[in-house]
């Protein structure tokens, strides 16, 4: 294995929102547009989520798998047509789970793990 890479260390939390592990690299809590619809929510997850992984110089093509996270399962509907404008045709593999997030205005999150070798 090639090490561990911590990025974006949180010490109050107690996380790291980047860690490369060897050919991988796993990224939490992409949230954006907190207050906003779930459509724009799940945007603004994606927007970070491509951020995130610009800092190690990958794209959203190298994502192999997320974790949806939702605070209503009936808004899983508006997925499909916003993974099809960020990844075009090059899906991950995906999950869908409910939560109760720490904060109100919270609708949506994204947990991924990409591919770098």
């Amino acid at each position: 294995m090639k090490g561990i890479n911590r990025v974006e260390v949180n010490e109050f939390w107690a996380d790291s929102t980047i860690v490369e592990a060897g050919d991988f690299v796993y990224i939490a809590y992409c949230m954006g547009n907190e207050g906003k619809s779930a459509e724009e929510q799940m945007a603004g997850a994606f927007e970070l989520l491509k951020k995130r992984l610009e800092k190690l110089g990958l794209g959203l093509d190298s994502v192999v798998q997320m974790d949806c996270l939702f605070k209503n399962i009936e808004d899983l509907n508006l997925l499909p047509d916003v993974i099809r404008r960020y990844f075009g045709d090059k899906y991950p593999a995906r999950k869908a789970f409910t939560s109760d997030f720490i904060r109100e205005g919270i609708l949506f999150q994204i947990d991924a793990v990409a591919y770098k070798g």
